[in-house]
């Protein structure tokens, strides 16, 4: 999902998480413990651990949760013990999803995630049928009113960012998956914490939909972020300018 609705699609996805927080924190809270328990407790040695701790921080978890997440992982836990999942599938109209999951039991998820597609007009499709339609990349969102966008623009660009969108609320910056951590360092020296710091897999082209297959589209990305396995949800469609979800 990208151009015109990029931010709108942003901010429909982050309302249905706020309306469904403790899950949110849930899922967090998981990455965190993988992050720690894959990389160590010191974000400045764990990349990973620090994009994790970046979106935590962006989404409002309390800090007594970031550390009791980063110290279960580290200690290695029994219940620490997730495997990262991807799956793919189509929605209604050919749209592409990619589905990224953390799980204690893969059958259970991979059934579940099939059931999700099944039950809103879709179906799980062969691992690489749809990846190659997507890029992966690391994107930053800051609010408009830290600067303006040819601000932004040379303050990306010397981050090392690769492209930067603006609209009237929001400016996103993307960069390769690797530049992460970097890019948004320099940025939070000049503009404080970002609005969001994440890894995202970006549509290299858009199906256009209609309001009715919008909402078809956005009920499933509902569904399958409601459980608790799944971490992110990605698609390739474009809804109508004028779609308020």
């Amino acid at each position: 999902m990208a151009g015109h609705s990029k931010f709108k699609n942003i901010m429909h996805r982050k309302g249905a998480q706020d309306a469904k927080r403790a899950k949110v924190f849930a899922k967090f809270g998981r990455e965190l413990m993988v992050a720690a328990k894959l990389g160590g407790d010191d974000p400045d040695m764990n990349p990973r651990l620090r994009t994790a701790l970046a979106a935590a921080k962006a989404g409002n978890m309390p800090k007594d949760n970031i550390e009791r997440a980063i110290k279960k992982g580290a200690g290695g836990g029994e219940d620490t013990n997730f495997e990262e999942m991807r799956y793919e599938g189509y929605g209604s109209g050919g749209v592409a999803f990619i589905v990224e999951a953390l799980t204690d039991n893969r059958n259970r998820t991979a059934s579940e995630v099939r059931t999700i597609f099944a039950k809103n007009g879709g179906n799980l499709a062969e691992t690489g049928s749809v990846t190659f339609m997507f890029e992966q990349v690391g994107e930053l969102i800051y609010p408009c009113d830290v600067c303006d966008g040819d601000t932004m623009f040379e303050a990306a660009v010397e981050a090392g960012a690769e492209n930067i969108e603006s609209d009237d609320e929001n400016h996103r910056i993307v960069c390769a998956p690797d530049q992460l951590n970097d890019v948004r360092d320099h940025l939070e020296k000049l503009y404080g914490e970002a609005q969001s710091s994440s890894l995202q897999w970006d549509p290299k082209n858009t199906v256009d939909v209609d309001h009715d297959t919008a909402t078809k589209m956005f009920r499933l990305i509902d569904a399958l972020e409601d459980n608790d396995d799944v971490q992110k949800v990605f698609a390739n469609f474009e809804p109508p300018e004028d779609f308020e979800g």
